[in-house]
């Protein structure tokens, strides 16, 4: 089956709305910040813009891709790639060559994110937010040639076997954490060796609060969650569980959170936001774990930085 990726409509207006979230993490220069486009001056929200069509200001490449257009946008132009930290380009393919194969792991820089389904619509929007912080990203995907044309050379794209341990090994050199959107890669992993932090999204409150022929039907989703939660915990590697109430397709930030136990049972979560909170949590390493719940609620949250501070701390409390 043909994986679908998002559209070129779904890409921009995710890509709007998180830029308007994360971008007031990027360290720019002075000058540059002056020059960014009018429409990421409130970067500390999602905004509202007029339409407008995506253009490469400098680019001489007539077939440019159109995450190429939405970095060069933002960058001011692709010889600012460089300076503004872009990885250089892959083959068209997403690739890597042989002799980046075979280094030594030892001499390895860890500096990666692998995102286990990046097919997923959530690992998409995962994958999109990872962008726009600068970072390196890898993501698993079944359609490979799909996930090139939508992420250009931004994401080293990979599909194969998770069950390969050469392919595992390649598809975890060079990362630092994992973000898995959806369930059952951890639980078909022998080793996460070098790993530092692993980010689940998890259901499981929901499967666990639902009954009569929705429980049936989501037997397997609970099964396939309850055996990645379980290796996690057991793996040694620090660990981030979010439990997320039932997604929904609805426009993320413009709500707020609960972040109260039990209230994923019958909360909802935007997928927007549900991505955004996955890489939030990538900075915020507990000692050994953390498993929270989220849903959408009354509650604003402006430092995601704190409030995982203060929620670890909480977990050692709970474990000491």
């Amino acid at each position: 089956m043909i994986t679908s990726f998002l559209s070129r409509s779904q890409l921009n207006s995710f890509y709007l709305s998180m830029a308007g979230n994360l971008l007031s993490g990027i360290s720019l220069c002075p000058h540059y910040q002056r020059n960014l486009p009018a429409w990421t001056v409130n970067a500390s929200s999602v905004f509202h813009v007029q339409k407008r069509s995506f253009t490469c200001f400098s680019s001489k490449k007539k077939n440019i891709g159109f995450m190429d257009q939405i970095l060069d946008y933002i960058e001011g132009g692709p010889k600012l790639r460089k300076w503004y930290g872009a990885p250089d380009i892959l083959p068209k393919d997403g690739s890597i060559s042989e002799e980046d194969d075979e280094s030594p792991e030892e001499d390895e820089v860890r500096d990666a994110v692998l995102v286990t389904d990046g097919d997923d619509e959530i690992g998409q929007m995962v994958i999109l937010s990872l962008i726009v912080k600068r970072a390196r990203v890898k993501a698993l995907v079944k359609n490979k040639r799909a996930a090139v044309e939508s992420f250009g050379t931004y994401v080293e794209s990979m599909a194969g076997d998770a069950n390969d341990k050469s392919f595992l090994k390649k598809a975890l050199r060079g990362v630092r954490a994992i973000i898995c959107p959806n369930v059952g890669f951890l639980s078909t992993v022998e080793s996460l060796k070098g790993v530092q932090h692993v980010i689940l999204l998890s259901q499981l409150s929901v499967y666990k609060g639902s009954g009569g022929i929705q429980a049936i039907m989501n037997s397997n989703a609970r099964k396939l969650v309850e055996q990645d939660e379980s290796v996690i915990i057991a793996s040694g590697i620090p660990y981030t569980i979010i439990r997320v109430g039932s997604l929904r397709n609805i426009p993320g930030g413009k709500q707020g959170f609960s972040l109260k136990e039990g209230s994923a049972i019958k909360g909802t979560l935007s997928k927007e936001d549900a991505a955004f909170i996955c890489v939030e949590a990538l900075d915020a390493v507990p000692k050994r774990g953390l498993v929270f719940e989220v849903v959408n609620g009354e509650e604003k949250i402006s430092d995601w930085k704190e409030c995982f501070t203060t929620l670890m701390e909480k977990a050692d409390q709970e474990l000491s």
